[in-house]
């Protein structure tokens, strides 16, 4: 299967023809080979658009959702990122491309066992994994310059909220099961800045501050 050309297609009437711009963002999604991430009865499907199944109930987002996400952390190539939810270990590596370093938890040691070994793969030695309760964050490492959190909640988590740095940025699925929209906040001068971006649906974060069970 000729991969290459899948993943430029994949980008051309995915991304830019949805209004994804940015050049080295745009090169991040060309440059990861995402079937490479993909469960191998299912690679056939690496590159198209919609999500997939990647084990223990947890999907991989389609990739605009990827990208789109990416895009609203404004990334520099300069930040410290938290990532709350490695799954299959995709976005961890779109997001290891475009930052300086990426934290990242996952509650599944499997998914966590085996996106670490696809990225080591790929020679990504930016990134630090942590098996656990995500919407805890990760308060040693603390603060984030960005965080993304693949799962959604009600609310945002307290502890990601204090974790973030002043003039970070923070994007994640608020809502419950079936309605959820996907908000961006910014921290300016101490005060919580909402936008919405537009309405999806992810699987829950399950933690202390999240979801208490699924």
């Amino acid at each position: 299967m000729d991969y290459e050309t899948l993943r430029n297609k994949m980008v051309q009437e995915q991304l830019i023809s949805r209004g994804i711009q940015g050049e080295a963002l745009l090169q991040a999604f060309l440059r990861i080979p995402r079937h490479l991430f993909i469960p191998e009865t299912l690679k056939i499907n690496a590159y198209s658009d919609f999500p997939l199944a990647i084990g223990e109930g947890q999907t991989i987002s389609q990739p605009y959702i990827v990208a789109l996400m990416t895009k609203q952390l404004d990334l520099t190539g300069n930040e410290k990122v938290l990532e709350i939810g490695s799954g299959s270990g995709y976005q961890t590596a779109i997001l290891s491309e475009l930052s300086k370093q990426v934290f990242s938890i996952e509650r599944f040691e499997s998914l966590a066992k085996k996106a670490a070994s696809v990225l080591a793969d790929l020679g990504r030695n930016n990134i630090q994994f942590r098996v656990g309760d995500g919407s805890v964050g990760w308060q040693e490492e603390a603060p984030f310059d960005r965080i993304i959190v693949t799962a959604a909640s009600p609310k945002v988590p307290a502890p990601l909220i204090e974790q973030l740095k002043e003039g970070g940025k923070l994007i994640m699925p608020v809502g419950e099961s079936y309605s959820q929209m996907l908000t961006k906040i910014e921290k300016i001068n101490g005060k919580l800045i909402s936008t919405d971006i537009c309405a999806c649906v992810f699987v829950p974060l399950v933690g202390k501050f999240g979801i208490k069970k699924e």
